[in-house]
């Protein structure tokens, strides 16, 4: 008898966190909103660099070489 089960690759359980898409010059009013898109976006893309650090520090295998 034949096995007929497909490998599947594993699922990571950890992935890399996905960095915040920059906003579009249009999305902006310029009318000093309290929370700007251009706001928002700094403070996820720093708590995206905060969670991409730990994660290499868990994955130092993808860490970049200098």
């Amino acid at each position: 008898m034949t096995d007929l089960t497909i490998a599947r690759p594993a699922i990571p359980t950890d992935p890399a966190p996905v960095p915040p898409s920059m906003p579009m010059d249009s999305e902006c009013c310029e009318s000093a909103c309290e929370r700007c898109v251009w706001t928002v976006y700094q403070e996820d893309k720093l708590e995206y660099e905060r969670r991409y650090a730990a994660w290499l520090i868990r994955h130092p295998e993808h860490a970049p070489h200098i």
